[in-house]
This record gives C-alpha cells, sequence and structure tokens, in this order.
C-alpha cells in the first residue's frame, strides 16, 4: 500500500533524469534497520555516476522536488546519497483503517488495467498410467499458488493441466494387460493393477540386455498402433483413461487444486501431422537421419518433431499447444512449471515457435523450473524398495502423524470429527508449505518432523499463529464485527505497535514480489515475518489487559488484522486455517 505511492510521487521527478525509471524506482525497498527509517531510496548513487555528479547532491536535489509532506516524516540524506524514508503514523493509521474496513481484500487493489495481463499456466501435468508421486507435488502446488495470487492481484488466468494421456506408458500397460494381468485385482481396483503393470513393464524393458530390448520394441509396437487408430487400443485406452482421471482427480480434491482445462496430449494428436507438414513446406525442419527436425542456432542436435518410424514427440505436441493456446486464449504469458531438468527442452521450444511465429504477436513464453525432492540422504525420494514415493501416501502419513500430535496435545473437550478435519488441514497444510516455503530452484530435503514443527518457518507454526491470535477475541468475548465498524482510531504507543503495522501494510509488496518472478516463497517469507512481529507486539503490549480502552481498542484491532492477513495469505497459497490447535 505504501511502496506505491513513494514510487508514484518519485517517479515524476525522475523523469527527466532518466529515460526508463522503473529500474530506479525499484531503488526504493523497506529498510533493513528501524533506525535508518521505515524506507530507503537508493538510486542517487547510480545517478551520480551516469550523471556525472555528486551523489548526495542528487538526493538533496530530488529530495527538495518531491513533495512527500503527505507520505513521510522530512526525508534524511546519509551515507553517499541514501535516502531514508519515515512513514508518517497519520498516514499508518489512515490505510490501516481502510485495511479494517474492507472483508474480502483488506484493502489491497488491483492492478490497472495497462498491466493486467491474461496467463496460461501449464502446471501439474501427471501421466494418466502413472499414479501421482512426490515430485508432482511441486509442479501441482507451485502452479495453484501462481494461478490464486495472479488472479487476486487483478490478471486473467487460464489454468491448463496439459496431462500425459498418449505416451510409451500406455503402451506398457496395453503390453502388460496383454501378457501380465490380474484380472480379479483388475475388477476391484483397476488403478491399482494398471500401476502394477506399468511398474512391471518398465522394469523389464529397463533391463539392459536382449531381452530389455526385446520388451521394449512390443511396447513401442503397442504405443505405434494405438497412436496409429487401432480398434482393440483405443477401446482399451478408453476404457483405462477415465478410471486413472478419477483417481487423479480425487488427489486434487484432496489438495483444493482445480483447473479451468485439462486439455492432454491426446486432444492434439489429430495437429500433429498437418504441424508437421506445414513446417517442412516452410523450409522450417527438413530431414535429418530418416527422422524430422529443426535446426537451431546454437544446438548441435535438432529438436526432433517426427521420428524415423513417423511417430511424433514431446516437442510436436508442445508446439501445437502453442498454436492453439494462442488462438483459443490469447495470452500475454504462458508459464510450463517442470522441474529444471526440462530446460534444454524449453530453450528449444520457445527458440523454434519464435521461428515458427515470426511476425505474430507471441506471448511471453516462461519456464518456471523448479529443483528436486530430496530424501534425508541427499538423494532423490525414493522408497525403501527403490520406487518414487507416492503422492497420496504421503497425504495420508501427513494427516495420520498430524492426528497423532492433536490426540496428545488437544483437550479433552475436541472432539474425534474436529481432530480428524483439524489434522487434514495440518497435514495437508504443513506438506504443501513446506514446498512453496522453499527457493523453487533449489532442492529440498523431505521431513516430516520439521514441516509439522510448532516453531520455524512452517505452516504448522503459522496455523498456531492464526489460531493464537483468534483466541483473544474467544476469550475476551469481543464482538468482531462491531470492532470492524468502529471509528475509533489507532494507536501507537510502543515501537511494538507501530513495527505490526508496518509489516501489515506490506502485504501487497510480498504479492507483487511473487509475481515478479513467480516465486511463492516470497509470500511464505512475509506471513512468517509478520508472525514473529506479532509474537514481539504480543510479548510487550497486552491487549485485554491494556490500561486504557482506546489503546486496547487499537490493539484488538491489529490483532483482528494480523489473523485476517494471515488467513488471506494462507489461502492464497492453498492452506486452509484452524480456529484452535
Amino acid at each position: 500500500m505504501i511502496l506505491p505511492l513513494l514510487k508514484t510521487r518519485f517517479q515524476k521527478v525522475l523523469e527527466p533524469f532518466v529515460d526508463d525509471t522503473v529500474a530506479y524506482l525499484d531503488m526504493i525497498r523497506p529498510s533493513q534497520d528501524a533506525k535508518f527509517g521505515d524506507y530507503q531510496a537508493n538510486f542517487a548513487m547510480p545517478l551520480g555516476k551516469k550523471l556525472g555528479k555528486p551523489p548526495r547532491d542528487i538526493a538533496a536535489e530530488i529530495v527538495a522536488k518531491t513533495d512527500l509532506t503527505d507520505l513521510c516524516d522530512p526525508p534524511e540524506i546519509a551515507g553517499p546519497g541514501f535516502i531514508n524514508l519515515r512513514i508518517t503514523d497519520s498516514l499508518l493509521v489512515e490505510l490501516l483503517q481502510k485495511a479494517v474496513c474492507d472483508d474480502e481484500r483488506l484493502a489491497i487493489g488491483e492492478v490497472g488495467t495497462a498491466e493486467k495481463k491474461r496467463y496460461v499456466i501449464d502446471y501439474s501435468a501427471p501421466n494418466v498410467a502413472k499414479p501421482m508421486h512426490v515430485g508432482h507435488i511441486r509442479s501441482t502446488m507451485i502452479g495453484n499458488a501462481l494461478v490464486r495470487i495472479l488472479r487476486f492481484c487483478g490478471h486473467e488466468v487460464v489454468a491448463d493441466n496439459h496431462i500425459g494421456d498418449w505416451g510409451t506408458q500406455f503402451g506398457m500397460i496395453l503390453y502388460g494387460y496383454r501378457n501380465f494381468l490380474d484380472k480379479a485385482t483388475y475388477d476391484a481396483n483397476p488403478v491399482e493393477e494398471l500401476s502394477r503393470l506399468y511398474r512391471h513393464v518398465r522394469k523389464l524393458a529397463d533391463q539392459p540386455n536382449e531381452e530389455g530390448k526385446r520388451i521394449l520394441s512390443l511396447v513401442l509396437e503397442e504405443t505405434a498402433k494405438l497412436h496409429g487408430g487401432d480398434p482393440d487400443n483405443l477401446a482399451l485406452w478408453h476404457q483405462f483413461v477415465p478410471v486413472c482421471m478419477e483417481e487423479i482427480e480425487r488427489i486434487y480434491q484432496r489438495l483444493g487444486v482445480t483447473f479451468d482445462h485439462t486439455l492432454g496430449e491426446s486432444f492434439y494428436q489429430p495437429m500433429l501431422a498437418p504441424l508437421v507438414d506445414e513446417l517442412i513446406r516452410r523450409g522450417i525442419a527438413e530431414e535429418t537421419e530418416g527422422a524430422i527436425g529443426i535446426f537451431l542456432d546454437g544446438y548441435e542436435i535438432p529438436m526432433l518433431i517426427r521420428k524415423k518410424d513417423g511417430a511424433f514427440l514431446y516437442s510436436t505436441t508442445d508446439l501445437a499447444t502453442i498454436q492453439y493456446r494462442m488462438r483459443e486464449f490469447q495470452p500475454d504469458v504462458i508459464l510450463y512449471l517442470t522441474d529444471f531438468r526440462q530446460s534444454l527442452h524449453f530453450e528449444q521450444l520457445f527458440k523454434a515457435t519464435a521461428i515458427i511465429e515470426r511476425g505474430k504477436s507471441l506471448p511471453e513464453l516462461v519456464h518456471v523450473k523448479f529443483g528436486t525432492v530430496l530424501g534425508e540422504d541427499g538423494k532423490p525420494f525414493k522408497t525403501r524398495s527403490g520406487d518414487t514415493v507416492g503422492l497420496e501416501s504421503l497425504l495420508d502419513e501427513a494427516e495420520t502423524r498430524a492426528f497423532a500430535a492433536l490426540e496428545k496435545n488437544a483437550d479433552e473437550s475436541s472432539d474425534k470429527t474436529y481432530k480428524i478435519e483439524t489434522a487434514r488441514k495440518i497435514g495437508l497444510g504443513a506438506l504443501v508449505y513446506a514446498d512453496l516455503s522453499q527457493n523453487r530452484e533449489s532442492d529440498y530435503v523431505f521431513s516430516f518432523d520439521k514441516m509439522l514443527a510448532m516453531n520455524g518457518n512452517t505452516a504448522t507454526y503459522m496455523q498456531y499463529a492464526y489460531a493464537r491470535v483468534r483466541s483473544i477475541f474467544t476469550k475476551g468475548n469481543i464482538d468482531v464485527v462491531a470492532l470492524r465498524r468502529s471509528s475509533e482510531p489507532f494507536y501507537f504507543t510502543t515501537p511494538q505497535e507501530r513495527m505490526l503495522a508496518m509489516e501489515l501494510l506490506k502485504f501487497d509488496e510480498a504479492l507483487e514480489a511473487v509475481v515478479r518472478d513467480y516465486r511463492p516463497n516470497q509470500l511464505t517469507a512475509y506471513l512468517y515475518e509478520l508472525a514473529n512481529r506479532y509474537s514481539h507486539f504480543f510479548e510487550h503490549c497486552p491487549v485485554l489487559k491494556a490500561d486504557d480502552e482506546s489503546v486496547k481498542q487499537s490493539r484488538l484491532k491489529l490483532c483482528d488484522l494480523t489473523a485476517r492477513t494471515i488467513r488471506l495469505g494462507l489461502q492464497l497459497l492453498g492452506i486452509e486455517t484452524v480456529e484452535r490447535m
């Protein structure tokens, strides 16, 4: 709320000095130390170098020309040219009161028409024929958080789950179904049996011997028959996909994840042959050792779009998908959320698209890459048998552990239904928050003990912080609706009250930071800092036992805003709160 006001005032003054003010305005940041004020503008040093003038002189000139009287106390110029800014208490009170009165958005505005964008976000994207595993938590939950945050900020978002429903994995299942099917198990639990068949055939095909080559060849034959329209394979495919999708949707429901579209690879299959023919005709693609590929500058190996046997590749499908999305959704930005191992694929895909769509208005194409989930041994997280850990089993264990903790610590008045529901929120929240709180490009070690810890930057701590604030209103029998409607002003009688107020008014800055680089950990870091600020406030500032009624009302409003900010922040991350723990 405050930073945009500061930037607007400085922008007009900076315009005569530089052609593009954006980079310089980004140098207005929260101060690292309260003794230097609330915000610090650091653009005088690079401006001084650019203009050949002493930075302190530049800073003094800019301060003299910038009207900040209704926003700040008189600015101070420190060191080589830092401009220290302390926000007036009257502005803090005004902004806090606006936030108190806004039930839904806490007075956080949406982007203006000029900044509004339409995003297509491609995330989750499981292979239908395989169980969802621990790796899917990253793409699914980072994507879900970005969808929620971008929409809240006022952007248009198309959430598209580009599922794998047409690849070699189906060849493995088809081969397994014909050769290794346990009919009784399939009738009782088709998804479990199809998963077993996939794992079994995959293990056989991965053998480094002639038998492995033979099995793989037969698998590819089944895949080619499916792609070629073989009636028997198509009939089985139509039988397999719905039951697999039901299983996937059930997991999404547990996670609170929804999509606008679920368009699998099969949806784009009819578009692939015409696309390849067109690219050959235009001279963009050419024959290479019997296959068809696109040769790109800077890469020794071409990006293949059709194999020797006539089969298409992921690259072909992705090119067709971009064309479809451009035609149907007219996006400004397309985000692809996959792990870093696909970086080369997306580099080539984006370069090829630029060549194919030359002359057209092309959306910004971004690979939002992320690291790997590791076990405590520092290696990719696996089961003891070496299999990738299933996502549903992680969800189950998270809820089970949370329930055990509640059983141990909850008071006797808590009934079992309440504890089950609370355990669900705590367990799933812990799993999701642990992922989102990481710098997405970093690997992280999976640990239930750390995820469910009541201290540190965890969902459990944040949910506890929310419940702790809410308990004040229960204990004091406070009418929250009446409190929010009250015209009683805010008072800052201690440094802790003012510091908490400043932190509450930085919520929009955290959201802007997420959008800038698609990093939800910017929001988790903000929420954690807010919870810590609240702890300091609570330690030094009695609320229900405040000496003065006006101070009590002010502190209650700060408590209410803290709880509402934590709740809204967690909601934007896809995490639920609990009223008591």
